[in-house]
This record gives C-alpha cells, sequence and structure tokens, in this order.
C-alpha cells in the first residue's frame, strides 16, 4: 500500500454506474516489473506492457485500500470475474470475524507466460513481496514478510486490463 496522498473521486460509466477512482501518480504505485522475453504465440506491444504494468499496479492498491477498510466497492475498478470474486469473499470474512489485513507492497516481479492470439487475455506469472499485517479492530495481531506467488489472469476491459483470476501457488518465508 503507497504511503502517498490519495484524492478519490466518483466516476460515471458509459453504464451509468459509478466507480470510485482515484488519483495517484505511478510513484505512488506498487513497484511492477514485466518480462515478457519469452512471451507467445503472440507478442506484446510496448504501450501494452506499460499499461499492463501500470493497471496491475493499480489492482494491487485498490486491494490493498479494500482488505485494510473491508471494502469491496474499491475491487470494482481492477478486479472482475473469479478474482472480484474470492476476494469479495475475503472481505466478507474479515468483516463477519472483526479482522482486517493490512498489506505493505514491496513489489511485483511479473513474468508474462501467455498472450492470446486475438489479444483480449494475458497470463502471468508474479512474485509478490510483501508484509502482512492482520489486525483485530485498531490492534496489530500478526505482522510477516513473505514473497507469495501468484498465477494471474488478465483480460482487457474499456479502459484498462483487469484481473480476471488471482491464484496464489506457493509462499515463502
Amino acid at each position: 500500500m503507497s504511503t502517498g496522498a490519495r484524492t478519490w473521486k466518483w466516476l460515471a460509466l458509459a453504464t451509468g454506474s459509478l466507480i470510485l477512482a482515484s488519483s495517484v501518480t505511478a510513484k505512488d504505485l506498487p513497484q511492477v516489473r514485466l518480462n515478457a522475453d519469452n512471451l507467445g504465440p503472440r507478442p506484446i506491444e510496448d504501450l501494452t506492457r506499460q499499461v499492463v504494468s501500470r493497471d496491475y499496479a493499480n489492482a494491487w492498491e485498490s486491494l490493498a485500500y479494500a482488505l485494510a477498510g473491508n471494502r469491496t466497492d474499491l475491487l470494482e475498478g481492477y478486479f472482475t470475474g473469479w478474482a472480484r470474486t474470492n476476494l469479495s469473499n475475503r472481505i466478507a470474512d474479515q468483516r463477519r470475524t472483526g479482522i482486517r489485513t493490512r498489506y505493505v507492497d514491496h513489489g511485483h516481479t511479473l513474468e508474462a507466460i501467455f498472450y492470446s492470439p486475438a489479444g483480449d487475455a494475458m497470463q502471468l506469472r508474479d512474485q509478490a513481496r510483501l508484509e502482512i499485517q492482520t489486525f483485530d479492530g485498531d490492534k496489530l495481531i500478526d505482522s510477516e514478510q513473505v514473497t507469495l506467488h501468484y498465477i494471474v489472469l488478465m483480460t482487457p476491459g474499456a479502459d484498462r486490463w483487469l484481473v480476471r483470476d488471482l491464484e496464489v501457488l506457493q509462499a515463502k518465508e
């Protein structure tokens, strides 16, 4: 989660729905390094590489805020499908138990492994370095430094790439 200032505002979408968006500079976002050297069957364009990296960083930023505040509405901008359902369920569980989770994000190393010929899906591996803090109300009950490995499926939306699936593979201390 960034330590920089964050300004929230509601944006109206063409569908008539509202999303909570924020203005955050790139320096405030989690660091994401994307390696697409072995990507196939389609090569990645430079602009797509930049946008996927930026949107993945934004997704983690919004995930950190959603978990810390137990707010599923913050997932709407960058998560869809299974990822949004699973994370919404996790937040509902946290609300029920009075627990909050805070992520201190130390960066992500992404490896793009599949980009569909139609350009409508990209599969990535993520090595995420995080400090995960667990709170019961305002009381810190656990804090640990972890490296988590994820398999990620991203798909393009109207104006950004969305995380459709986010599955943890393994954790290393």
